[in-house]
């Protein structure tokens, strides 16, 4: 292969046959249960980088369904997203994701930095409930539940929570183990339809392990609970902060 094949081909490992197609990646359907609780501050700063700040000391719980992703396929996804500033500008950064799918795994480090792990979560409904749980190995580590679909929410309010930028801690290492990527990125999710939007009584357990650690922000208080379906393309990013520059 010559060195112009090279660089004319090269997208994603392996060369020959990447894990992973080049975007955009548009989702179908694509169903969230997010619960927003209160934990303890120390915690939560001890985790969200600079230059992100936070406010309060709130954490978005997110459980994701997504049947239909363009190169992903149908898999679901959970995790931790915090809300945080940069600078004047409000969003949410990214702690930790689980997910039940390779190439979302291999895409999403890669390309964005999802902090991404391999685990098998689940979002379903249950008779009259909405749950999402999530099982390292054997473990049951999360379980959420909310009352499904007791309440319409304002679609407008919403699409403006999509509309904030998210922020990703993106860290590639070099062939001896030290960091040769570390920047903080911003991506946005782009040409949302929300289909529909719905809260109700929610409940969020979360279980000490240590391999997923999400019980290391716990569960003081529920504040709210989003039920959302929506079509979107998640957005390529841009660097914010290169951490190595600095």
């Amino acid at each position: 292969m010559k060195i112009a094949d090279i660089r004319k081909n090269a997208f994603a490992m392996p060369i020959t046959s990447p894990a992973f197609p080049p975007g955009p990646y548009r989702f179908i359907n694509r169903e969230y249960l997010i619960i927003t609780y209160r934990t303890d501050r120390d915690a939560l700063e001890a985790v969200v980088p600079e230059p992100l700040t936070i406010d309060e000391p709130l954490v978005n719980y997110e459980f994701i369904r997504m049947p239909d992703s363009t190169g992903f396929g149908d898999y679901t996804e959970t995790g931790q997203v915090i809300p945080v500033r940069f600078g004047d500008t409000q969003g949410n950064y990214t702690l930790a994701m689980y997910l039940n799918d390779g190439p979302p795994i291999y895409g999403g480090r890669e390309l964005w930095g999802f902090p991404k792990k391999y685990a098998q979560p689940t979002l379903r409904v249950e008779t009259d409930t909405f749950v999402g749980t999530l099982d390292y190995g054997p473990v049951r580590v999360a379980t959420g539940t909310m009352g499904y679909k007791h309440r319409a929410l304002d679609l407008k309010a919403v699409a403006k929570s999509l509309a904030k930028p998210n922020y990703l801690l993106k860290i590639i290492p070099h062939v001896d183990g030290s960091p040769r990527i570390l920047e903080l990125v911003d991506y946005r999710l782009e040409d949302v339809v929300l289909k529909g939007a719905w809260t109700g009584p929610a409940a969020l357990d979360l279980r000490p392990h240590a391999l997923a650690p999400v019980a290391a922000l716990p569960v003081r208080e529920i504040v709210s609970a989003t039920h959302i379906l929506a079509d979107l393309t998640l957005g390529l990013g841009k660097i914010v902060h290169d951490y190595l520059e600095t």
